[in-house]
């Protein structure tokens, strides 16, 4: 077997003031014509917020909360996705429309009882995304008039895996559009004049 003799990489002097720290936050600005894997926040490298379906809604939002995040991906014991919950599904009316339905209190709730199942999901190939742009993104978002959008790759059983996610949220920042709503028509528009300007 032969042996591989490794080079140590270049190194050169940093100049005292003369760099600076990434912003971790920072976002990369994009257009609709930028690749669409741009866009995604990928599962891969970012670990996946998840939360187990029978807990209380305070615990879920409080996870957010900790998280920055602003939706989960709701499990079960086996780590399978059974559905997400957004903290629109979390602030909204839907809580208490749901008690109301149930005879409920609203204390009573856990996130299975307001997530979005996974069988009314919209999922894209990741496949099919490596040949996109952020544009096909924002219409395919727009199509299903979601906020959201998993990307999904057969897994190494062939089972489908959740490689990434797509939120039009997300989307928005990185094409430097400022938001004050998550309203999902609301979003569209402001995207939609930031790529006819």
């Amino acid at each position: 077997m032969e042996r591989l003799h490794y080079q140590p990489i270049k190194q050169f002097r940093v100049k005292r003031g003369a760099c600076s720290v990434a912003d971790a936050w920072s976002v990369t600005k994009v257009t609709a014509s930028s690749p669409a894997v741009e866009v995604m926040t990928d599962l891969r490298r970012i670990p996946a917020a998840t939360i187990h379906y029978d807990v209380s809604l305070a615990e879920a939002n409080h996870s957010m909360i900790l998280r920055g995040v602003r939706m989960l991906f709701v499990t079960d014991a086996d780590r399978h996705v059974v559905g997400i919950i957004t903290a629109s599904d979390l602030l909204g009316e839907k809580p208490t429309r749901v008690a109301r339905e149930r005879l409920m209190r609203h204390e009573e709730l856990c996130v299975g009882d307001i997530m979005v199942a996974a069988e009314d999901l919209d999922a894209v190939s990741l496949a099919d995304v490596l040949r996109a742009e952020v544009g096909h993104v924002i219409a395919t978002l727009k199509h299903c008039c979601r906020q959201h959008a998993l990307v999904v790759e057969p897994g190494p059983d062939g089972e489908p895996l959740v490689r990434g996610i797509f939120s039009a949220s997300q989307i928005a920042r990185q094409m430097g559009i400022p938001l004050q709503t998550a309203e999902v028509a609301r979003t569209f528009a402001e995207i939609e004049a930031a790529i006819a300007s």
